[in-house]
Order: structure tokens, then C-alpha cells, then sequence
């Protein structure tokens, strides 16, 4: 069981590993979005966007709903936002780091 705790993580990594797809989080964290909404604000060729969500959806990391010609994308649990914020404050605060150390450094 653990192992495949292990995976299902790897995989959801795998799927966030890229900056487009962690824009598009960003902006699903306001709450659900259409297709033609993201596009319009990540300025991303449908096709591209299209890929993107693609990844995220096969790991479950958004779901989405159809409204007649329109398809909606929302954060599947919201404990993906959470996630994302506690990685985000650990990389600020080796940001902050690094530059404390570049001020020591040039002093």
C-alpha cells in the first residue's frame, strides 16, 4: 500500500513539475475557470493549454465540468492549493537565505 502511496505521489509531482502548470494552479486557486478563460490569461495557444490540463487531469489534480460547448477546470481537493503554498514558502525562505549569504559574502 505504502509503495503505492509512493507512486500516486511521484506521479502528481511529475504533473506539477512545470511552470505553465503551476500558472495555471494559480489561477484555478480563485476558484473554476473555463478553457477559454486560462487561455485568455496565460496568453497559451488552445492546443498548448489543452496538453497542459490534459497532464493535470490524468493525476487528478483538477477536475473539470461541462457546461454545453464550454469545459470547466477546478482544483480537484483543495489540499493541492495548500500543498502548493507550504512548497512555495520553502522556497522563499531559501530565497531569502541565498541572499543573506550573498550579503555576507560581499560585505
Amino acid at each position: 500500500m505504502e509503495e503505492k502511496v509512493f507512486q500516486m505521489h511521484a506521479e502528481v509531482c511529475k504533473g506539477m513539475a512545470n511552470p505553465t502548470r503551476l500558472r495555471i494552479m494559480g489561477l484555478l486557486r480563485e476558484g473554476e475557470k473555463s478553457v477559454e478563460e486560462l487561455r485568455n490569461k496565460l496568453k497559451l495557444p488552445k492546443a498548448n493549454l489543452s496538453q497542459h490540463l490534459s497532464v493535470l487531469r490524468q493525476r487528478r489534480i483538477v477536475s473539470t465540468r461541462r457546461a454545453g460547448l464550454n469545459i470547466y477546470y477546478k482544483v480537484a481537493n483543495p489540499k493541492m492549493i495548500k500543498a502548493c503554498d507550504l512548497l512555495r514558502e520553502v522556497l522563499f525562505e531559501q530565497l531569502q537565505e541565498s541572499r543573506q549569504l550573498i550579503r555576507g559574502i560581499t560585505k
